[in-house]
């Protein structure tokens, strides 16, 4: 007889359990069988594709999720494969559950997912993936068709590919918005291919994309417009002080807990033009977290330091035509962009000057209290000369568009700075206490182009995006993008029939991984 110990007896005890089990039941009694795993979320799942319709355009659609189980989701993903013979990645945007019931897309028992970024005139083959609030997935497909997209610009459907974007090619970015000032803001990839387009919103200049919206300003009033991905457009409860933010100017940049927005107004000194920034909460009624007017800090410092500031200082002119502000979490301050004059950085919270930088052959430099907080360019290389775009890199260098043109609203007989012939990305390296700014890089495409205004230059994933807004005497917008090396890995080129109508601006996107949180 075997005799049983440790591990074994149990076993044993087991066995022989079953077998007292088994009699005391009668022959017809079967084995207990321990429980099985809980059936996840997923495994239970009834949720199936329902009706797909069309949206605004054929960028867009609309597709149900029908079940009880959308009660129980975390997130909705979904893919759409890239097009045989292109470069770009797939495009994938994903939703968080709480950002489709604020934007009013949950029903009780079905989810109306907004697709963008579908393919026009074409047979999109989608996936999703639906993720479970304990950590399950379940993965789904479809196919949506689209009918032909008639671009109303007659613009971003037909490009000049000078430079196709080659298979094996290294880009940080596959996707990237354009800011135009004659058509709803346009989302192309990296193939040339628009991927986003809507109809029947206000044409404004002053534009902003994050979490999945578009935030854009008014440049005739101070009104704010928000436009979802599914191209419908609402008017915003923002709360601009009037009347000094009378209207929006120029872009909408990323501030430290806003939005760095631009405008036109009134202020103590008079009509404000183009000089003015402000941290506003447009998806809120708070009013603006820091108020910039450039005439105001520039005229009390200036007066402070005995120089006649209303010669610089000229309200009702557009003496300072500001651009772009960047913000600068290295030292909490803002960058702001002087097209006329200068870049300039102030302290976020104070407003105090800690440098200007900007051609030293220009108005500004002849006035001492300015010339005390000029950068020294050490070198050689470009000063910032009627510079856009401006932001900071990964390396934490300061990189502009260079537009390599003069000042256009200078008193008569003023220096109105150098003017170069062609356009430029400049970084450079700024020593603050040394007070010095160097190059660290600069891409000029071999001096071929020439942007007097308008432009811009972003990073993203290591790579550049490169928008020379009026090339080619004004008729033209180029559209480069630049590896890691600064090589060129595409060039498109728009026809563009108003000044810096057609892309005055243009900024990667991350739709190979957008995420839409709240």
């Amino acid at each position: 007889m075997k005799i049983y110990g440790g591990s074994d007896l149990r076993v044993g005890l087991a066995f022989f359990l079953t077998l007292a089990l088994y009699g005391c039941g009668g022959g017809g009694s079967t084995a207990v069988t321990p429980p099985g795993p809980t059936p996840t979320q997923a495994e239970q799942s009834d949720i199936v594709v329902g009706t797909t319709t069309a949206g605004i355009t054929p960028f867009i659609a609309s597709v149900q999720l029908s079940g009880k189980s959308t009660s129980q989701l975390k997130s909705v993903s979904y893919t759409i494969a890239p097009k045989p013979q292109t470069v770009s990645a797939a495009l994938k945007a994903t939703w968080t559950l709480t950002a489709l019931s604020n934007r009013g897309y949950v029903k009780t028992g079905a989810i109306n997912l907004p697709v963008a970024g579908l393919y026009e005139n074409y047979s999109n083959a989608v996936s999703y993936v639906l993720t479970f609030s304990d950590g399950s997935t379940q993965s789904l497909k479809n196919s949506i068709t689209t009918a032909a997209f008639t671009d109303p610009t007659g613009i971003f459907m037909s490009p000049t590919i000078v430079k196709a974007r080659a298979a094996g090619s290294t880009l940080g970015y596959n996707f990237f918005y354009i800011k135009s000032s004659i058509s709803s803001p346009v989302i192309v990839d990296t193939d040339a291919q628009v991927r986003w387009m809507t109809t029947g919103t206000t044409l404004v200049q002053a534009q902003y994309f994050g979490d999945g919206e578009f935030i854009t300003g008014d440049s005739g009033s101070p009104v704010v417009y928000l436009i979802q991905l599914d191209g419908t457009q609402t008017t915003l409860a923002a709360n601009l002080p009037q009347p000094l933010l009378g209207s929006f100017t120029h872009n909408i940049d990323p501030g430290p807990n806003g939005l760095l927005a631009e405008f036109s107004g009134m202020d103590d000194l008079g009509n404000s033009s183009a000089d003015i920034v402000a941290e506003i909460s447009p998806l809120t009624t708070d009013p603006p977290d820091q108020t910039y007017d450039m005439a105001d800090i520039l005229s009390k410092y200036m007066t402070k330091n005995g120089d006649n500031a209303s010669t610089f200082v000229r309200p009702g002119l557009d003496w300072f035509h500001l651009n772009a502000v960047t913000y600068d979490p290295s030292d909490k301050s803002v960058i702001v962009s002087s097209r006329e004059n200068f870049l300039i950085k102030l302290d976020y919270a104070t407003h105090d000057i800690i440098w200007i930088f900007g051609d030293p052959t220009k108005y500004w430099y002849t006035f001492p209290s300015l010339k005390a907080k000029a950068l020294t360019l050490v070198g050689g290389g470009l000063y910032p000369m009627g510079q856009h775009g401006t932001s900071i890199t990964s390396d934490g260098d300061l990189m502009i568009f260079n537009d390599g043109f003069g000042s256009l609203n200078q008193p008569g007989g003023e220096p109105a700075g150098e003017s170069i012939g062609y356009s430029a990305v400049t970084a450079y390296t700024i020593d603050a206490k040394a007070m010095t700014a160097k190059v660290a890089w600069n891409f000029d495409d071999g001096k071929q182009a020439l942007s007097q205004v308008c432009g811009s230059s972003y990073e993203a994933g290591g790579s550049y995006l490169v928008d020379y807004s009026t090339a080619w005497g004004w008729t033209q917008a180029w559209l480069l993008g630049l590896d890691s090396n600064k090589n060129v890995v595409f060039n498109f080129q728009y026809q563009s029939p108003e000044t810096c109508g057609t892309a005055w601006n243009a900024i990667p996107v991350p739709f190979e991984d957008l995420q839409i949180t709240k």
